[in-house]
C-alpha cells in the first residue's frame, strides 16, 4: 500500500509523534479515526504472536548460503496485528458504507443471500480435483447458470471458464480469430474496429491477438458515428469491439444497423457487456445482431466489481462463433454430468483451454443465486431502477453541473468539467472535496473523449435519500466552487481524511516500495512513501 507518510505524521515505537498542532490531539487521532503507523514501526525484536517448537538438527543442504542476519520482518502480539489490520479496514470505503459513484464500475449491493448459499457446505468447500462423482451438482449449478445466461442474452452457447472482463474479451477474440482462420480469411482481415469511447481493454486485447486497431469517432450525441464506421469497413476489418450501452452512458441508438454494416463486410461483432446491468432483463444482445459478449458476473449479478476478489467473465457466442466455442464444457450423458475436456476441435482449428480449471465456482454461486432470487420480474427492474437513479442524479444536477450530451442517460450520468470554468477549482481538486463530504468520488477524466469526464453509476442499489443527499453535497460543492472564491479551499482538499493528498505524479513516477528505518530513509530525507 503506496501512502504518504510524512514523519512529522506518524508514530515511532508506540510514541506519537504529531504534535496537538497537527491535528489538536496529543496521539494524532480523530475521535475514532485511528492515525495508524506502519507495521514495521510498530514491530519490536523478539516479539512474537506464536510459540513454535525450536526445529531439529539437520544438516542444511544451502552450500554456505546460509542467511546471516535477521531478515528485517516486524515482531508483533496477535492482537496487535488483528488491531493494526482492522483500523486499516476501517480507513477504505466500501459500498457497505454508502452511496459509491464509480461510473463504469457497477458498484452495487451484494445481497448477503448470495453469500451464505456460497458459503454452504458442499459448495464452499469443493476442490477442483475431486472426482467428478463427487461435484454432480456443482456441474449442474454451473450448466443451470449458462442455461440463463443464454436465455437473458438470447445466445445459443456460452463459454464459463473466463476469468473477468478483459480474459472474455480474450476468448470472444480468440473464437472470432478462430473462425476466421476456419474460413482462410484470417491473414487478410487483420483490423479491429474500436470505438473512441471503448474501455481500455478493448483496444489492448485486440492488440495481444495481433490484431491492428482502428479508433471509430463519437459523433456529437455521444454515440458511434456511423458514417465512419461505414467508411472504416472492409476486406480488411475483422470484427468491431463496441460497448453498449457504452461507456458515456448512453444506448447506441443505431447498433442494430451497426451490426448489418459489420456483417455485410464479412466481420464479426463483439460487444463489451461490462454495462450489461443497464438493460438485463429488457434487452437480448443477441436479438441486436452481436456474435459474442463476455458478461462481468461480478458487476450484474453479485459481488460488486469482484469485491476486491475474483470475479467470472463467462462469454456468450452467437450459432456463427458457438462452434469455437473453448473447453472445457458441462455435459450430461442420461442422468450423469461430466466435463468434456477434450474434442474442442472445428475444420482443424482448436481454441482449446483457457483457463486451469472451469471458471470461478464462488461467483458462479453467487450469480446464480442472484438470478433465482430475482426472477425475471426482479432483473428487469433491477435495469429499470438503475437507469431511473441515473437519470434523477442528471436531472437534479444539470443545472448546475454540465451534462456532457444532451437528453437521457442509461445507467450512468456523465458530466464535464465546463461548469468549473474560471473557478480556479480542477476536476481533480472537486473529486478531493467529494472525500471530505464523505464520498468515493465518482470516475474521473474517464471516457476520455469527454473533458474533464465526471462519471456517476448510482445502479438500482441506492435509496432516494442516500441520492438526495449525494445530490446535495455535490450542489453545495459547485456552488462553493462557483462562487470563485473557494479555490485554495478546494485544493487544500481532503481535510478530514487520515492523509492529505498525495502528490500522484511524484507518487506514480517514483514510488517507494520498500520500507527503510527512519535512520536509513531513502535519498537521505524523511520517508514520504512507503509500502506495507
Amino acid at each position: 500500500m503506496v501512502q504518504s507518510l510524512d514523519r512529522s505524521q506518524g508514530r515511532a515505537g508506540g510514541v506519537a509523534a504529531s504534535a496537538a498542532s497537527n491535528h489538536g490531539t496529543f496521539t494524532g487521532n480523530r475521535a475514532l479515526q485511528i492515525e495508524e503507523p506502519l507495521i514495521f514501526e510498530m514491530g519490536q525484536p523478539g516479539r512474537c504472536g506464536v510459540d513454535l517448537p525450536e526445529p531439529p538438527k539437520v544438516k542444511d543442504r544451502l552450500n554456505g548460503l546460509r542467511r546471516a542476519g535477521t531478515i528485517g520482518l516486524p515482531g508483533l502480539s496477535e492482537p496487535q496485528v488483528v488491531q493494526h489490520y482492522t483500523r486499516l479496514s476501517q480507513k477504505n470505503y466500501a459500498i457497505d458504507m454508502g452511496v459509491y459513484p464509480l461510473g463504469s464500475c457497477t458498484m452495487k449491493h451484494n445481497p448477503r443471500i448470495n453469500e451464505k448459499v456460497a458459503r454452504l457446505p458442499g459448495i464452499g468447500d469443493l476442490h477442483p480435483l475431486q472426482p467428478v462423482s463427487t461435484v454432480q451438482g456443482a456441474l449442474e449449478l454451473i450448466d443451470r447458470l449458462a442455461h440463463w445466461l443464454k436465455t437473458l442474452t438470447g445466445m445459443p452457447a456460452v463459454a464459463m471458464s473466463p476469468a473477468a472482463g478483459a480474459h472474455g474479451e480474450m476468448c470472444g477474440m480468440m473464437a472470432i480469430a478462430a473462425a476466421l482462420e476456419a474460413k482462410g480469411e484470417r491473414a487478410k482481415r487483420k483490423v479491429v474496429l474500436a470505438p473512441e469511447s471503448a474501455h481500455g481493454t478493448n483496444p489492448a486485447t485486440a492488440a495481444a491477438l495481433g490484431f491492428t486497431v482502428k479508433p471509430i469517432p463519437a459523433n456529437d450525441r455521444g454515440r458511434v458515428d456511423l458514417a465512419a464506421l461505414k467508411a472504416a469497413l472492409g476486406p480488411d476489418v475483422a470484427a468491431i469491439m463496441l460497448t453498449n450501452p457504452n461507456t458515456c452512458g448512453l444506448f447506441e441508438s443505431e447498433i442494430v444497423e451497426i451490426s448489418k454494416a459489420v456483417h455485410d463486410a464479412g466481420a464479426y461483432f463483439y460487444c463489451d457487456g461490462a454495462n450489461f446491468n443497464a438493460i438485463v432483463g429488457r434487452v437480448r444482445p443477441g436479438d441486436l445482431g452481436i456474435d459474442c459478449m463476455h458478461i462481468n458476473l461480478h458487476k450484474t449479478f453479485s459481488t460488486p466489481h469482484g469485491g476486491g476478489g475474483p470475479g467470472a467473465g463467462p462469454v456468450v457466442l452467437s450459432a456463427a462463433l458457438a462452434p469455437y466455442a473453448p473447453y472445457p464444457w458441462i455435459v450430461k450423458d442420461g442422468d450423469k454430468w461430466r466435463v468434456a475436456e477434450d474434442g474442442a476441435k472445428v475444420d482443424g482449428t482448436p481454441l482449446g483451454r483457457l483457463k486451469a480449471f472451469h471458471g470461478q465456482m464462488g461467483m458462479f454461486t453467487r450469480a446464480l443465486a442472484y438470478i433465482m432470487s430475482h426472477g425475471a420480474d426482479g432483473l428487469k427492474q433491477v435495469a429499470e431502477d438503475a437507469v431511473l437513479s441515473a437519470n434523477y442524479v442528471m436531472a437534479a444536477l444539470k443545472d448546475v453541473m454540465s451534462p456532457a450530451f444532451e437528453g437521457p442517460c442509461m445507467h450512468e450520468a456523465l458530466f464535464d468539467d465546463s461548469f468549473l470554468k474560471d473557478t480556479g477549482v480542477s476536476t481533480l481538486d472537486f473529486a478531493k472535496a467529494m472525500i471530505d463530504e464523505g464520498y468515493h468520488p465518482m470516475t474521473m477524466y474517464f471516457p476520455l473523449v469527454v473533458h474533464g469526464a465526471m462519471l456517476i453509476e448510482p445502479t438500482e442499489s441506492q435509496a432516494k435519500e442516500d441520492l438526495d443527499q449525494f445530490i446535495g453535497a455535490l450542489r453545495s460543492l459547485t456552488e462553493r466552487a462557483k462562487t470563485g472564491t473557494a479555490a485554495e479551499e478546494f485544493k487544500a482538499a481532503p481535510r478530514f481524511s487520515p492523509r492529505r493528498r498525495l502528490d500522484e505524479t511524484l507518487a506514480a513516477r517514483k514510488p517507494i516500495l520498500r520500507w527503510r528505518p527512519s535512520n536509513n530513509p531513502p535519498d537521505g530525507g524523511p520517508l514520504k512513501q512507503a509500502a506495507e
